[in-house]
């Protein structure tokens, strides 16, 4: 049984309960997910891990309202009005910058699309580039950019329009591990500052541990729900805590969900 995700007992922002998705294509079914439910409460940071292919993807498309669930129920926002064009930021495996817009172009890119006030919202993209550590970097190309600054870059493209609710699918990926160690810490820090309700997708047993307040683990697909949980490890965290006992029970609780134990 997954545990709830506030302690409080106030409504979570986002509430999913036996979803299931089916996608159909020359007269064939596939399953990309046949049972998932969980919480996230508002300000968390849940990091959503299993096996590549086990339909991780597919519960952020239906968070974004990229794609509709067949089954289940579906709530998001914690008061009415949540609109996923406006309040949704997205986060890929690769940063997907613009190579002919500069870094600060780039990150209003959200802001110009959903027509914001121009003068807000670079004074906010100036903002969150020095709060994502590339100040001095604005007027810069993606290619003079390293892969993690890039990424950085992306993070602070998907805070510009201050929306509820952030998504990342495995943003660091593709980076070497030394950078994406870096980018952990970075990513904590981040969330730490702007308090943002984030879902962290990720295959990274390790990863979605050290990230995340709670994690939701999810079998091989068609995804089924194995559990979800209150990460107990105090902030800030730090590299060292990967070596405690604690951060073992959790990584060994993961891998015995997964039968990898």
């Amino acid at each position: 049984m997954t545990e709830p995700a506030t302690r409080s007992g106030a409504a979570p922002l986002i509430h999913l309960q036996n979803v299931r998705k089916v996608y159909r294509t020359g007269g064939r079914e596939f399953v990309a997910v046949s049972d998932v439910t969980f919480d996230v409460a508002e300000g968390d940071l849940v990091s959503l891990v299993g096996p590549s292919g086990c339909g991780k993807t597919t519960v952020l498309k239906i968070l974004a309202d990229l794609h509709k669930a067949d089954e289940g129920v579906v709530q998001i926002g914690s008061q009415a009005g949540f609109e996923a064009g406006r309040d949704v930021g997205m986060v890929f495996q690769q940063a997907l910058l613009l190579k002919w817009r500069t870094i600060l172009d780039n990150v209003l890119l959200p802001a110009d699309i959903l027509g914001l006030p121009r003068k807000a919202a670079k004074d906010r993209a100036r903002a969150l580039l020095a709060m994502v550590g590339l100040e001095g970097f604005e007027a810069k190309y993606p290619y003079e950019l390293s892969g993690g600054m890039q990424q950085r870059a992306a993070i602070a493209r998907a805070l510009v329009h201050d929306p509820k609710l952030i998504l990342m699918d495995e943003p660091f990926g593709a980076l070497d591990a030394l950078t994406r160690e870096k980018m952990n810490l970075e990513m904590l820090r981040i969330w730490q500052q702007s308090r943002k309700t984030i879902i962290f997708v990720t295959h990274s047993i390790q990863e979605a541990v050290f990230l995340g307040s709670r994690c939701a683990v999810l079998t091989s697909g068609p995804a089924r729900m194995a559990d979800a949980f209150t990460i107990d490890l105090p902030f800030p965290r730090t590299l060292d805590m990967k070596t405690t006992e604690r951060f073992g029970e959790y990584t060994r609780r993961i891998y015995r969900l997964l039968g990898m134990e």
